[in-house]
């Protein structure tokens, strides 16, 4: 009998975890939308232009042009434009516009 009584404690927690129920798989990330508290919003055709283009431009403060390997402080503004370049694709093409974000 005593047999019997450890074999129930023991799968007691068993029977307990087939009357919990489980959540729904969640439906991933969701896309990030692009903010427009600095106005990146309306300069996103820069995305894929060399960076060339930047000289002839003039953008709001705080504005934060951000080249390859450079480092960045990780606090958030909402009011500061962040262009990002990266490298590229052909040496002679210099730098290319990577994103347009606000940060």
């Amino acid at each position: 009998m005593r047999f019997f009584m450890r074999l129930a404690l023991l799968f007691a927690p068993l029977a307990l975890l087939a009357c919990v129920e489980t959540m729904p798989p969640s439906p991933g990330p969701l896309p990030m939308p692009v903010d427009n508290a600095c106005g990146a919003a309306s300069l996103q055709y820069l995305v894929g232009q060399p960076a060339t283009v930047l000289a002839a431009m003039t953008f709001p403060s705080p504005t934060r042009i951000i080249e390859p390997g450079m480092a960045v402080t990780m606090d958030y503004s909402p009011n500061r434009l962040n262009i990002w370049l990266a490298e590229g694709r052909v040496l002679a093409e210099g730098n290319v516009i990577q994103r347009v974000t606000c940060g």
